[in-house]
């Protein structure tokens, strides 16, 4: 089956700039007190809302489907790596082998809940979204009907951990068993129902247009 994607491809520097923001944040709250870099970074996010807003439609809704042709925002694919683009959600590596799909992620402090620790819900999305880039790779996917977390050890921010996943189909039925784990002990572990989709008939996702 075609690998699925779902919209285009995100810009070099918005990547660029997601991974600064995430480890910049994380420098930010651990800071003891005020500090002279942070004031300078404030003015000068300023600065880059003022010159971006007019010409990035942010609150736009995303240019798909009967919006394709519209005024609206560019949508970026959410079928994997996430992480990649988007500062609010952790970087990550997935290898797909059919059925089965391996990979890691650590978890930097700004997805801290309970001290040291990652927050639930966090992982709740990071295992949602691991299996749908499992789904896509493989070429069967679809939208999450249920997600079922179970925690059965808190986990570690800034450690390195391992991330499995099993899928199992039937008929338009998906269900994969995702777990995130630190050695050969497993911290988390959810099950995620999805039913399967068409490619061909998802919505047309406009392509990138000129800056105005």
């Amino acid at each position: 089956m075609a690998r699925w994607t779902f919209g285009v491809e995100p810009l070099a520097q918005t990547e660029e700039v997601a991974a600064r923001l995430r480890r910049v944040t994380g420098l930010v709250l651990a800071a003891e007190g005020d500090e002279p870099a942070v004031a300078q970074l404030i003015a000068d996010l300023e600065r880059a809302e003022t010159a971006l807003t007019p010409r990035a439609p942010a609150g736009a809704p995303p240019r798909i489907g009967t919006s394709s042709a519209r005024d609206g925002r560019v949508y970026l694919d959410h079928a994997r790596d996430i992480g990649a683009y988007n500062p609010s959600f952790p970087e990550y590596e997935l290898a797909v082998d059919g059925d089965r799909a391996t990979g890691t992620v650590t978890f930097p402090i700004p997805y801290e809940g309970p001290p040291g620790i990652v927050h639930g819900g966090f992982l709740a999305v990071f295992l949602d979204c691991a299996v749908q880039h499992h789904n896509c790779d493989v070429g069967r996917a679809g939208r999450t009907t249920s997600l079922t977390l179970r925690f059965r050890r808190p986990t570690p921010l800034l450690t390195p951990l391992a991330c499995t996943i099993e899928r199992r189909v039937d008929g338009d039925r998906i269900r994969s068993t995702a777990r995130l784990l630190l050695d050969d002990r497993v911290l988390c572990e959810a099950d995620v129902d999805a039913i399967a989709g068409d490619l061909d008939a998802l919505p047309a996702v406009s392509p990138r247009r000129s800056s105005p």
